[in-house]
């Protein structure tokens, strides 16, 4: 009865844990299988089933996921499997004790249905290889990675706390200086990561973790690729590679030459969702989500949250620039903006970029949305006025020609 009265604590846990029911439906069931337990034993499980709170199918998923978390706690030498923490699309997270050093560690796990792939398989030891080079205190450690007993596991830093998209979910707008608090402390990891030339190519909310202490930290180098690596360019070339609410137009179109300036851009579609509550382009279709981060204009934050600051606004407009070349050209001169704006202080590096920018519009004849842009309007107005002179002086000299014809 023991076992079964274990396993059916697991089973509520993983249940609320997986979004599947609420603390009160799980609640009410453990409840009346406590009271049943000597007259007409049920199981916790079966209750939620047949109070129509979750599913069979679901009730199976969770069964299977149970008996998986089970096998790997035996396969994995060193290491005493605690509970799961959560599940992606390619691989299931546990919360683990690594008993050589009494320490409480995360490991993650690739499911046995993906262990066939080498294409996957390869892309698991890419990540752990990858975490591996890094080492920051705004970056998810990296432990040890390997397979044992037909797993294969990536065993990394345990970080208790929450994710940006955990906050923003539950509809949180960000303060300003919370927000640039959080995206300079995961600016400082990028540069760290760029320093050894990794780009990270998927930094959005779900990427991002705070920790009690209220340290960022930058996670999931799943996405990661070395910027040597010619062949892995080559074999991506024309694929996009990174999540559509935060992905710079030149993944979505599969350029080869992918750089840091990707990850500023995924960095500011971030650092708009934190102070505005919304991603920057919004759609049912994924496809169509992409298709407006290369064509549509960027509502700037500050015309949705008018709180904000123009410095802000302007950062992240320029971070999240369509053409890479007018974006901040690395993080080193990100960090001066944000620390900046920090401060009170204009950001400098921004507005010589919107300045250039629009004036090299203007000479391409596309129209610059001026919307309270001051020191831009001045710039404008003196070209446009340097153009009516000159047009001017064309018109007298073609008077004075005819006139010379004439005679």
């Amino acid at each position: 009865m023991s076992n079964e009265t274990n396993y059916d604590s697991v089973f509520g846990k993983m249940a609320l844990e997986q979004g599947l029911c609420t603390s009160d439906e799980l609640h009410r069931c453990a409840e009346e299988s406590q009271a049943r337990q000597k007259v007409d034993p049920i199981l916790i499980r079966d209750l939620l089933i047949k109070k129509g709170y979750i599913t069979a199918t679901q009730a199976q998923r969770v069964n299977n996921a149970i008996k998986e978390a089970k096998a790997t706690s035996h396969q994995i030498p060193g290491y005493k499997i605690l509970g799961k923490i959560g599940a992606g699309a390619m691989a299931v997270v546990y919360k683990a004790r690594q008993l050589s050093l009494n320490r409480i560690v995360a490991i993650k796990v690739l499911p046995q249905r993906f262990t066939e792939n080498p294409e996957y398989v390869e892309r698991f030891y890419k990540e752990g290889q990858a975490a591996g080079k890094l080492n920051h205190p705004n970056i998810v450690q990296a432990v040890d990675v390997g397979e044992a007993g037909g797993y294969h596991y990536f065993v990394m830093e345990y970080v208790e706390g929450k994710t940006l998209y955990d906050d923003l979910s539950k509809g949180k707008v960000f303060a300003e200086q919370e927000a640039l608090d959080i995206v300079i402390q995961v600016a400082e990891a990028l540069r760290h990561a760029h320093s050894v030339g990794l780009i990270h190519r998927d930094v959005k909310p779900k990427n991002i973790m705070i920790n009690k202490d209220g340290v960022v930290k930058l996670a999931d180098m799943g996405l990661a690729r070395e910027t040597t690596d010619i062949e892995a360019a080559k074999t991506e070339k024309g694929k996009a590679y990174g999540t559509p609410y935060y992905i710079a137009p030149e993944q979505i179109r599969g350029e080869m030459d992918i750089d840091e300036r990707a990850d500023i851009y995924g960095l500011g579609a971030t650092f708009y969702h934190l102070v505005t509550g919304r991603v920057p382009y919004m759609a049912e279709d994924p496809v169509e989500v992409m298709k407006k981060h290369l064509r549509e204009q960027l509502i700037p934050p500050d015309h949705i949250n008018t709180s904000l600051s123009a410095g802000v606004s302007e950062v992240i407009e320029v971070m999240m620039a369509k053409n890479k070349a007018e974006r901040y050209s690395n993080v080193d001169e990100l960090l001066v903006d944000l620390k900046a704006v920090r401060a009170g202080q204009a950001p400098v590096r921004a507005h010589r970029r919107m300045d250039v920018s629009m004036l090299e519009q203007l000479e391409d004849g596309e129209t610059v949305d001026l919307s309270e842009r001051v020191d831009v309007e001045q710039i404008v107005t003196r070209y446009k006025t340097l153009i009516l002179v000159l047009g001017a002086v064309a018109v007298v000299l073609l008077l004075v020609i005819v006139m010379l014809l004439l005679r």
